[in-house]
């Protein structure tokens, strides 16, 4: 593993723990006391259309961070790993072969 990788790998978690803690803080749309029971009615169908806060814009500048890493580091872990054999080819796999026979024990002279 190269530094490269690693330093995407720590990047990686540092978006990840930002990006839930940027989650966690914003408030969620009907989150008063109305939106409890049901009293939301009065928004739109996907919610008020208002200014972009800059808690937003955090969260989807870390959202894109988070996806772009993941796919780079998919993309780093795909490659093939160079081989522990250095210069030619590896040898084809062949059969095993069977040990010689054991010679046979040298004849006794007939006396």
């Amino acid at each position: 593993m190269g530094i490269a990788y690693v330093a995407l790998v720590v990047l990686y978690v540092v978006i990840c723990f930002f990006l839930i803690l940027v989650v966690l803080v914003q408030q969620g749309k009907g989150a008063d006391i109305a939106g409890a029971f049901g009293g939301g009615g009065t928004q739109t169908a996907f919610g008020a259309r208002g200014a972009t806060t800059l808690l937003h814009k955090l969260t989807t500048a870390s959202f894109i961070g988070f996806i772009v890493i993941a796919l780079a580091l998919t993309v780093l872990q795909a490659k093939p790993k160079g081989s522990v054999v250095r210069g030619g080819a590896v040898p084809a796999q062949t059969a095993p072969q069977k040990a010689p026979a054991p010679a046979a024990p040298p004849a006794k002279p007939i006396k």
